[in-house]
């Protein structure tokens, strides 16, 4: 049987502005009535950041807190990732939000060159992170912005720092990383395969790679995300209308490709998250 494409949706990010598109959700209200449409849409997985007053970027964990309630309330069964991201936080101040217990945080476990800063993931605090995952029973989703992060999740999953099986996503299209390239992308596949086998994988296409590396991710067997964080247009001349649009069109990839739309039961079947919905 093929094995139902997930699809996360990466709802509003740290960078992303009304002025860039109106349609991209600030207010933890307008968050979660966005993540609703998508949901609806198709999407079984929340990527979640959240934003202060002023629209800036924070790790805030009573707003976060706000969001994941709102999102188990309107979309039941969904699957809340929060964002351990670097643009949110310095230091132990991107994991505070992890007592919350959602069913997923991403996690960074190497550095990479950001379009205008380094992406610092000192081992340090990669240990630490992952360590409050596992005390929480939070399942990481490992961003992979370059072939050493997923050799070095591999390793961490090895010796019991993480908690197999890895579910490792390949972030392409940032600038300065790691470029949207097909044989890489097919060398990702094969290497988290040939050191990982019970890993699962997914793939993110950030600006105009969005669409491309979502069509490579379902018609390649793996699962994939979209949304207003990693791009705010359909095409070069036309702005997304909302985070659903974007994942109604990775629905009709995945009627491409034959492959099935994950539910959020099977989401989370796949993903090892049983937690029934609410």
């Amino acid at each position: 049987m093929t094995t139902p494409c997930i699809i996360c949706v990466a709802i509003t990010g740290s960078l992303p502005t009304k002025a860039n598109n109106p349609a991209v959700p600030i207010t933890i209200t307008e968050q979660i009535e966005s993540t609703q449409e998508a949901f609806e849409a198709g999407a079984s997985i929340a990527h979640c950041h959240v934003r202060d007053d002023a629209g800036k970027p924070t790790s805030d964990p009573a707003r976060l807190a706000r969001l994941k309630e709102g999102i188990e309330k309107h979309c039941p069964g969904m699957i809340v990732q929060l964002s351990t991201g670097g643009r949110s936080g310095a230091g132990k101040e991107r994991g505070g939000m992890l007592s919350l217990a959602p069913d997923m945080a991403s996690l960074s476990v190497g550095s990479n060159n950001f379009p205008t800063r380094i992406y610092e993931n000192s081992p340090d605090l990669v240990d630490w992170l992952a360590a409050e995952m596992m005390t929480h029973n939070v399942k990481p989703e490992i961003e992979a912005f370059d072939l050493s992060h997923i050799v070095q999740a591999t390793r961490m999953a090895a010796d019991g720092r993480l908690k197999g099986p890895l579910y490792v996503q390949f972030v392409m299209g940032v600038k300065n990383a790691m470029p949207a390239d097909e044989p890489i992308f097919d060398f990702y596949i094969e290497t988290l395969k040939r050191l990982a086998p019970d890993a699962q994988w997914c793939a993110a296409g950030i600006g105009p790679a969005q669409l491309t590396v979502n069509e490579w991710a379902i018609s390649k067997g793996g699962h994939t995300r979209t949304g207003l964080e990693d791009n705010v247009r359909l095409d070069r001349d036309t702005l997304a209308p909302s985070n659903a649009a974007l994942v109604r069109r990775a629905v009709e990839l995945c009627a491409k490709y034959d492959r099935p739309v994950a539910t959020w039961q099977h989401a989370r079947n796949i993903l090892g998250l049983q937690k029934s919905a609410a």
